[in-house]
């Protein structure tokens, strides 16, 4: 049975929790201020030429063109389906 979540948990989950949050603080992936932008080590391509642009809250890597929300960071990170991911999120981090 497919699991069903509404719109407005999955545009919580995406954009209230910052996705340098989900990077550092969560997943403890490498990470490193360098020229004045957040960097973290791409899931997908092993390579640091990403940034994380808050307005949107999504990470971009820049060598494998790949952009990720919170629920896309998991889903690399911890090689999760998105129902996996999204329940884990909910399990981490509580939404008001």
């Amino acid at each position: 049975m497919t699991q069903r979540y509404s719109k407005n948990l999955l545009r919580k989950l995406r954009n209230d929790i910052p996705v340098d949050f989900v990077i550092t603080d969560v997943l403890k992936q490498p990470n490193k201020i360098s020229e004045g932008y957040f960097r973290f080590l791409c899931p997908n391509c092993g390579e640091f030429n990403t940034a994380f642009n808050p307005k949107t809250n999504l990470g971009r890597c820049f060598s494998c063109k790949k952009n990720f929300n919170p629920i896309d960071m998991i889903m690399s990170v911890k090689t999760y389906s998105f129902t996996q991911a999204v329940e884990y999120l909910m399990t981490v981090v509580r939404l008001n």
